[in-house]
């Protein structure tokens, strides 16, 4: 007898065949178990109802697959794994952890329906092929995600960058003495030189990603986000006349980051309702990067941070002598320009940024 819906056989009790209806029941289930695990999480810890709906249509094609013909076949008394279990289910301790082991799950367990159903549930095996390609995809988004995130919820110090004849050097110094996050901000024209070339926007552009990748540091582009599509940059950070992140987000996608300059509680409010990971509150002194514009001071920051959910980056003539000021108003951590860019050794700078950082925000914790 064949189940109209799913092509699948079913056989009689005992035997071989029955034996592979079991199977197929049993994977099944895990596959569909596996789905719902990291669906939740995308819906309620990650918020991401792109990846909630392909994972729920992805469960959703395996129920229609999974007769209640077939579930007859189960008898979980004589099946010998029932209740086993392994340490390493005891070693997730993270979110990141027991969806990657979730992925697996679901992949596995499509793999042994593949396998055993070629020939006795063809439109099965056929729709099992099709999900587990579609979650690997899908895994590598997610984990890519939530990796950008990671490091940006551990980075502390932010360089945004500025013309420099040792552009490089500078930034490749600083990732060495520990830096994790890096922006690249080429505005043109340079004062005094002419006009800077696409060409050359995307060759340094280029040299920073990988320097960074070679750290494990997420590269963010200013402005530009052609550019950092180009480049395959972590995300793009917007000014308050640049591209609208809603307009940014169509372009990137959802598993880049997108930063945006505020300076003011309604910058910073809009930023946050249009999906933005994270903001820069500033400036906080004057500062010669930004000629004419008002220093907003402390003040700003310990508003932004007290209402902020996205990490607060003090932004604005920060440097070793005050950076302990700005995490003590709560910023999440310092954007820093001249302080190293300026910095006759980088690396030492940056050690003592991190140092200043680590000092001031270790009562928080």
């Amino acid at each position: 007898m064949a189940d109209a819906a799913s092509g699948v056989v079913i056989p009689p009790p005992g035997g071989e065949q029955h034996g592979i209806a079991r199977l197929l029941d049993a994977n099944l289930n895990r596959a569909r178990e596996g789905l719902r695990v990291v669906e939740d999480w995308c819906r309620l810890g990650l918020q991401r109802p792109d990846l909630v709906a392909q994972l729920r249509d992805y469960r959703q094609r395996l129920g229609q697959c999974h007769p209640s013909t077939l579930k007859q076949a189960r008898h979980a008394a004589s099946d010998p794994a029932t209740g086993l279990g392994h340490q390493a289910q005891q070693e997730r301790a993270t979110p990141q952890q027991v969806v990657a082991a979730n992925c697996a799950r679901v992949q596995e367990a499509l793999r042994v329906v593949e396998e055993f159903g070629r020939h006795s549930a063809v439109e099965l095996a056929a729709t099992a092929a099709a999900i587990r390609y579609g979650l690997y995809d899908l895994e590598t988004a997610l984990l890519a995600s939530q990796e950008r995130h990671n490091i940006l919820r551990q980075a502390r110090l932010y360089l945004v960058t500025q013309p420099a004849p040792e552009l490089l050097g500078v930034v490749k110094a600083c990732l060495e003495a520990g830096l994790r996050l890096v922006q690249y901000r080429e505005k043109s024209p340079r004062p005094g030189e002419g006009e800077v070339t696409d060409q050359q926007r995307f060759r340094t552009a280029t040299a920073l990603r990988q320097l960074c990748w070679d750290h494990g540091a997420l590269f963010i582009v200013n402005d530009r986000v052609d550019l950092a599509l180009c480049v395959e940059a972590d995300g793009v950070h917007l000014g308050q006349e640049d591209l609208p992140p809603l307009a940014a987000r169509r372009l990137l996608g959802p598993e880049r980051l997108v930063g945006r300059s505020t300076h003011c509680l309604d910058h910073l409010r809009q930023a946050v309702a249009d999906g933005c990971d994270y903001v820069g509150v500033g400036p906080v002194h004057a500062t010669p990067t930004k000629p004419g514009r008002p220093p907003v001071g402390l003040d700003y920051v310990r508003q932004a941070t007290a209402c902020s959910p996205v990490p607060c980056f003090a932004i604005g003539g920060v440097d070793p002598r005050n950076a302990h000021q700005a995490m003590g108003s709560g910023a999440h951590g310092v954007a820093v320009v001249r302080a190293l860019m300026s910095a006759s050794d980088p690396g030492a700078v940056t050690r003592q940024l991190l140092q200043v950082i680590e000092t001031a925000s270790a009562p928080c914790r």
